[in-house]
């Protein structure tokens, strides 16, 4: 099948059109290759890809309506993984607009090229961001997610309001991806463990967030980019029986449907620091900072829904996944 990937040149975008090369799929990756962070990042990762001939590539921002609107129409697309988004939560502090563009107005334009390319399935990334000021642990895709604490999580929760007009109004169907706290190799130098292992290997110390008092869900990339390739392939379908009174928020008569990925085995971030510490073979000089504006004390993921509909949930485990970015960070930047 031909697919659009939006975002290819970013974290889980690469590590998605790799999975979907492999299986002999044709891909047309788009990307803005704007420098949020650093662009030969990005761009080493299109290389990668550049060797597979079924993948296309194609630098454009999600928000130049016109240029979409033209994608769509020069290909026809079977299904669409819309990964492109600006992230980061502290970012959308001090960026508000940056936001808006990206993940409103970009939203809206690949929905429409979906809606009037009648694409079979439209997958996007949501994010565990949206759960706010939720407290019930594990989060679950069964609860009201309407108490953002970031401009972030409410972009994406508005990314999921977007999405379920569109399949009531259109038939589009449409899967949310409520990614949670994402590792590994290829990983955005805004991230913890990016920042972490930078520092910790030039010397310098770490800045640890509320005495490291939190706790998260960390996903090993491999295990979100094999999840992700498996719901393509679960198109939503129509509940006749479903009400807003009875039925689940993730679910609709509309073909909608929203599930959280993430490894459902919270990890705290002093124990987080510390398989990275073993991994490099040092201790890391910490800082330690209170709480910053816009984050949340714990994240964990009820996957079960997920299992159901494609057999398999998140599993690495965090030593694991962070011996392999190390690995990968020191074979990139050619550290000893």
């Amino acid at each position: 099948m031909k697919f659009l990937v939006t975002g290819a040149a970013g974290f889980i975008g690469y590590h998605v059109s790799e999975r979907l090369l492999d299986a002999g799929h044709q891909v047309i990756g788009i990307d803005n290759l704007n420098d949020y962070y650093d662009v030969s990042l990005k761009q080493a990762r299109l290389e990668r890809l550049a060797p597979h001939r079924s993948f296309h590539f194609e630098k454009m921002d999600i928000a130049d309506r016109s240029a979409i609107a033209a994608l769509f129409s020069h290909h026809k697309f079977a299904r669409v993984i819309h990964l492109a988004a600006q992230a980061g939560v502290r970012y959308s502090i001090d960026n508000p607009h940056a936001y808006a563009d990206a993940n409103l107005v970009g939203h809206l334009n690949i929905l429409e090229g979906c809606r009037h390319s009648k694409v079979e399935h439209l997958l996007y990334a949501s994010s565990s961001s949206v759960y706010g000021l939720n407290r019930k642990l594990p989060f679950s895709t069964d609860d009201s997610v309407d108490h953002p604490v970031s401009l972030y999580a409410a972009t994406k929760k508005a990314n999921e309001l977007m999405s379920h007009t569109y399949s009531h109004l259109y038939g589009l169907p449409t899967t949310g991806l409520r990614f949670f706290t994402v590792y590994g190799p290829w990983g955005r130098p805004d991230m913890a463990l990016f920042k972490f292992t930078r520092a910790i290997i030039e010397g310098k110390s770490i800045d640890v967030y509320n005495h490291g008092q939190m706790r998260r869900d960390f996903t090993y990339i491999g295990d979100i980019a094999e999840a992700i390739v498996r719901l393509q392939d679960v198109i939503p379908q129509p509940d006749a029986n479903w009400t807003v009174e009875q039925g689940s928020p993730a679910t609709s008569s509309a073909p909608y449907r929203v599930y959280n990925i993430g490894n459902s085995s919270p990890v705290s971030l002093m124990e987080y620091i510390t398989a990275l510490e073993q991994a490099l073979g040092c201790e890391a000089v910490k800082n330690m900072l209170p709480m910053q504006p816009g984050d949340v004390l714990e994240t964990s993921a009820d996957t079960q829904a997920l299992f159901e509909v494609i057999g398999y949930k998140p599993a690495t485990d965090v030593r694991q996944g962070v011996q392999r970015f190390v690995d990968w960070y020191k074979d990139f930047y050619r550290v000893d």
